[in-house]
């Protein structure tokens, strides 16, 4: 299962993989992003698989993904960012982030959000993003509205 959506201009996208960072993503400052597990859990009851890739810059990422439902990776920069995601085999990929060290996996898949929330956005990803929002919960809610979603990626 996955989630679909029919985009006029665009065509069907289709995602079946969710791919998320920790901090600064999901988390802030450590501390997961309340309101988020509830989206993930939504997410994950319409087939999609969600998934951590972090550097865990704060120790904790893989706690934060074992109490979220999510599987998690570990990736010392972005190149093994990607390369985990290449791994996960799935070309229905969207990924949320806000780091330099998410580039990677902004360029390899089909959707890609930046959150712009407490621990702040690189400029570089800037290029390499779909859609810049608020936070991760606006993120989420992006993909479990398909109104909003085909309104933002419609052409």
């Amino acid at each position: 299962m996955s989630m679909i959506y029919d985009v006029p201009g665009v065509g069907i996208i289709e995602i079946d993989t969710l791919v998320v960072d920790s901090n600064g993503t999901i988390s802030v400052k450590g501390e997961i992003v309340p309101g988020v597990v509830e989206r993930i859990h939504q997410i994950q009851a319409m087939g999609v698989n969600v998934v951590m890739i972090s550097s865990d810059q704060r120790g904790n990422a893989r706690a934060l993904a074992q109490s979220s439902g999510i599987t998690y990776y570990e990736a010392a920069n972005g190149r093994e960012k990607e390369d985990i995601l290449i791994s996960l085999g799935s070309n229905n990929v969207a990924a949320i982030g806000n780091a330099r060290t998410d580039i990677g996996l902004f360029v390899k898949s089909l959707i890609s959000i930046a959150t712009l929330q407490g621990e702040g956005i690189h400029k570089d990803i800037i290029d390499h993003v779909d859609v810049i929002m608020p936070s991760i919960n606006d993120a989420m809610d992006f993909f479990l509205d398909s109104n909003t979603f085909i309104a933002t990626m419609k052409r």
